[in-house]
């Protein structure tokens, strides 16, 4: 494929499955309580993510252009692998591990006191956050998360394919994570990062940082078991937080970002 091909191919699936998966998410999984989403939130998820994604795109496309333009170690053909189709299963494990730690590491970067407010604050806005704040990023926030991914195929050898479909799996990813369906299978509960996880990590800000796993969280001490998965769901933080003064019900999901008295500030 050429590479110019398969640069505008990526981009262009990525932002059409994104919107098409976030739209029919929405719809099927109305899990997240609409009463406590403040006003227009889901418009202003989007608008803000719509604002975010081109500035993050210009650099990212330049990484793909470098990618296949023979400077990392895609390859074209299992042949080309020295492990066959082995190969290839093995790519997919070691991507989806080694990109998790990364992320975990910048995401617990970002939320340093000295660099929050100006590049990671305005995803935290969402205390619940719906499927359209899955991309509401900054762009130097949303590039930085998204670095790993790009790192990998200049490190070690990965399909092109393989690659996309990956790219496709992460854009997914964050977007299931965000969409308030907490269930998980429970024999995965402790391994798996899921919606429940990263509901807490919106609402108590100092834990569960990690993208798919909980192994970097229990590692760096900042894993928390999912209040929703104890019968404490986070309606009942924003409860208490509202009984107790420190939220008032204006400051729910953004709606009040001057005067938030949340730990991140």
């Amino acid at each position: 494929m050429d590479p110019l091909d398969f640069s505008v191919l990526n981009n262009v699936l990525i932002n059409f499955l994104w919107h098409l998966l976030i739209v029919v998410h929405s719809q099927t999984k109305p899990i997240v309580a609409q009463h406590f989403l403040s006003q227009n939130q889901v418009w202003r998820e989007i608008k803000y993510a719509m604002s975010s994604l081109p500035w993050i795109s210009i650099p990212t496309v330049a990484l793909f252009f470098a990618e296949v333009r023979g400077y990392s170690k895609l390859y074209d053909n299992v042949s080309d692998s020295p492990l066959g189709w082995s190969g290839l299963f093995l790519s997919m494990i070691s991507f989806l591990f080694f990109t998790d730690m990364c992320i975990y590491w910048i995401h617990r970067f970002l939320h340093h006191k000295l660099i929050y407010k100006m590049f990671h604050k305005p995803h935290h806005i969402w205390k619940i956050p719906t499927p359209f704040a899955s991309h509401a990023f900054h762009p130097v926030d949303g590039f930085l998360q998204g670095l790993p991914y790009h790192i990998y195929p200049f490190l070690f050898p990965l399909h092109k394919v393989l690659y996309l479909a990956l790219y496709v799996f992460v854009n997914i990813w964050t977007i299931s994570i965000h969409d308030g369906d907490y269930r998980v299978p429970s024999g995965l509960i402790s391994v798996i990062n899921g919606s429940a996880h990263h509901t807490d990590h919106h609402l108590f800000f100092d834990y569960n940082y990690g993208q798919y796993f909980t192994l970097w969280d229990r590692l760096g001490g900042s894993y928390r078991h999912p209040s929703a998965l104890m019968g404490k769901g986070p309606m009942d933080l924003i409860r208490k937080l509202q009984v107790e003064g420190k939220l008032r019900k204006e400051q729910v999901n953004g709606h009040d970002q001057r005067r938030a008295t949340c730990k991140e500030e």
